[in-house]
Order: C-alpha cells, then structure tokens, then sequence
C-alpha cells in the first residue's frame, strides 16, 4: 500500500474513533474539573458566590438542615443594581424553606475566586472556625478547591459539590448553556494557574 494511501486510511480512522469515543472524551473533560467529597462534619459552610440560580446556596441550607454544619457564610460581592449577592441569595434559601439564621451573610468586595478565597479564609481565622465546608457548583469544585488550598494552612476543608442546571458531567456537551459553562471553567482552569 503507497504511504499516501497508508496516510489516510490512519486521518480515516482517527475521525472515525474520534467521533465513536467522542462522548466518552466529553465525559473524561467534563469529569476533570469536578472534584469534591461527601460533606463532613465541619464548624461552617462557605457558600461561595457567583451562582444566579442559588443552587449552592440551597446547598448550603441543606448542610445545616442535615446537621454538618451549625450555619452557612453566604459571601458575595457587589452585584447587580447595587446589591450584594449575599443579600440577594438568603431570601432565596428562606423562600424556599430554610430558616434565615441558618445563614450569615458576608458581603465581599472581590472579583475572582482569588480574591474571595482570601476574603474568606481571613473571615475563618477571624472567626475562630478550623473545619470548613467549602460548597460550590460542580463544575466549580476543582478549581475553587486548588485555590482555596493556597491560603488555607492548617485549616481543614472539604469541598462539596452543589448541583448546576447547566452542567452535568454526562451531558454538558448537550446544550448551549452547558458548552459555555465547560468551555468557560476549562479557560479559568488553564489560564488561572498562569496569574491571568
């Protein structure tokens, strides 16, 4: 057989593959950026911000209901029309049964995870607490986790996952909203370690 044809008969079958393995390279991606344990028994929750359908939030109200933890800190910085999110996503979680001093709000002034990790980790201190659940949407878990990791010391966490409507490991690919969120946490994930 001449090297041509030898050529792209191997360009035919590596698409041929890819396309059968397609799913299963998604899936792989997808299962990357999610890395979180089962809750624990801790001193608080961090709810971390950057959620507009107050899925972790909810989280957060289902640890302390559970008995996990005695209270969530809701952080969130400055968001739309002025208000902080902290205080837009507690009245969520009471609308939707949970007990209002089942969390505390903590009003931030950060604009990356970066910034909130440190925020937050100097409010733990402060506080007193030494086992944290930090809870954060799924796609989210691995990167959050490695950069709360930075500043944390001697401090014990464990991070939970919350649900994401948009993203599930073996689906994301499936709509719009789920491609730009994987496609969105992938370029955090690779540029973060970078300092972009």
């Amino acid at each position: 057989m001449p090297l041509r044809a030898k050529f792209l008969l191997a360009v035919v079958l590596l698409l041929g593959g890819l396309v059968v393995l397609r799913e299963s390279c998604f899936r792989a991606l997808g299962a990357f950026l999610v890395q979180a344990g089962e809750p624990t028994k801790a001193d608080v929750a961090v709810v971390l911000a950057g959620d507009w359908r107050g899925l972790r939030v909810l989280r957060g109200g289902e640890l302390v209901k559970a008995g996990y933890v005695p209270v969530a800190l809701v952080d969130g910085p400055l968001a739309h029309y002025g208000l902080y999110e902290c205080d837009l996503a507690v009245p969520f979680a009471v609308k939707h049964g949970f007990p209002e001093s089942a969390f505390l709000r903590f009003p931030i002034h950060g604009n990356s995870t970066d910034e909130e990790a440190r925020l937050v980790v100097a409010e733990l201190r402060r506080q007193g607490w030494k086992r944290f659940l930090l809870v954060t949407s799924n796609f989210h878990t691995r990167r959050a986790g490695r950069i709360f990791r930075k500043y944390i010391g001697d401090l014990q966490m464990t991070v939970v996952a919350a649900p994401d409507a948009s993203f599930t490991v073996d689906g994301w690919w499936k709509s719009r909203e789920g491609r730009k969120t994987f496609a969105f946490e992938w370029m955090k994930t690779v540029t973060e370690p970078l300092g972009f």
